[in-house]
């Protein structure tokens, strides 16, 4: 089967991905490697899905070649076994990191006590080397498994594609099932939930900043489902089809199409993600937050916070981060060093967005 319109549409799309992709992404991993500190989850979790796009955006080349010259591989079958893995598998690794970004959010708005205790770079770190080891475990197996087999007349010039009907049934239907529910299915479900309820909870904070806020975070899930959802779907009838759920003919053409446009949608993620990186961080530097809404939360009149003296003991929601060290330093600001203060739920969120975004 063959669809003409992908000879234009990947060259193009992979051209425009590594100009703008590229130097955005290694910016980005520079920022957030090297000029932010201290690390936060955050930034580590940005850091490796910037290493994740950046992998994908230097494999393009081969396949821009590939796309130009028909779909005709000539860098040998090792090259594209090795290509094609880390093309795929770095693909599935943004998802993940993706989806961490939008846990470590809902956990630090939604549920703030249990975001504190456990508030560590290291978990974050601990995390995605865990993603890595899995996805490098994966790919090395993948790739010992010796070059695939191809069917029909493309047969030894196709790469990762057309696969022979035996490729299928002994080595790729179990990778294809476990990537669609773990690396498709799942990620998407958990950011569906997961971004609505974090922007219902600072929708409560009735300031224009926080306004903003919450547009970059449909922003956000925006772009992450017109670039990452009709690709799962097309891949799960995509394996419909491959087990024979699907036979009519015309329909296997209609999918074959649409996985080669959404393919190309995947890859336009790894030059919206550097715009991503800019909105995220730009609505929530300290500074910015110190001379907008987080003070303008901050009103003795209104009962914000109270001065509470260190004998007594806070009741409420509250009372166990009293004394965490990111409370303490914003309290400090406004009070003396010997005097504690009462933060109610929304100058909470607002330190918390904060500490978490930057």
């Amino acid at each position: 089967m063959e669809t003409f319109f992908q000879y234009q549409l990947f060259p193009a799309v992979y051209i425009f991905a590594l100009i703008v992709g590229l130097p955005g992404n290694l910016a980005a991993l520079f920022v957030f490697t090297v000029r932010i500190t201290p690390r936060t989850a955050f930034s580590v979790y940005i850091s490796n899905l910037a290493l994740a796009d950046i992998i994908i955006l230097l494999t393009l080349p081969f396949r821009i070649h590939y796309h130009l010259h028909r779909n005709d591989w000539v860098f040998g079958e090792s090259a594209c076994l090795v290509t094609g893995t880390l093309y795929y598998a770095n693909i599935y690794l943004s998802i993940c990191f993706m989806t961490c970004i939008c846990v470590d959010r809902y956990m630090g708005i939604v549920h703030p006590h249990t975001y504190l205790r456990m508030r560590s770079p290291w978990c974050s770190l601990v995390v995605s080397v865990a993603l890595w080891c899995v996805c490098g475990v994966a790919i090395l197996v993948f790739i010992l498994m010796g070059p695939l087999e191809t069917g029909g007349d493309h047969s030894g010039h196709s790469c990762f594609e057309n696969f022979a009907k035996r490729e299928w049934d002994e080595r790729l239907r179990l990778y294809s099932i476990v990537s669609l529910v773990f690396f498709c299915l799942l990620p998407s479900v958990v950011i569906l939930v997961c971004y609505p309820l974090v922007a219902r909870r600072i929708s409560a904070i009735k300031t224009k900043a926080a306004q903003k806020a919450v547009r970059v975070i449909y922003t956000i899930l925006a772009i992450t489902l017109l670039c990452f959802l009709p690709s799962h779907v097309v891949y799960l009838l995509h394996l419909l089809q491959r087990m024979d759920v699907i036979q009519s003919c015309a329909v296997r053409g209609a999918i074959y199409n649409a996985r080669r446009a959404t393919m190309a949608l995947v890859i336009l993620n790894t030059c919206l993600d550097p715009v991503l990186y800019y909105m995220t961080t730009s609505h929530f530097r300290w500074e910015r937050l110190k001379t907008t809404w987080l003070w303008g939360l901050v009103s003795r009149n209104q009962g914000v916070y109270s001065p509470v003296s260190p004998t007594v003991h806070p009741h409420g929601c509250f009372h166990s981060l009293w004394l965490h060290p990111l409370l303490r330093t914003v309290c400090r600001q406004e009070f003396s060093s010997s005097t504690l203060c009462r933060l109610n739920p929304k100058l909470f969120v607002a330190v918390l967005l904060n500490f978490m975004l930057t």
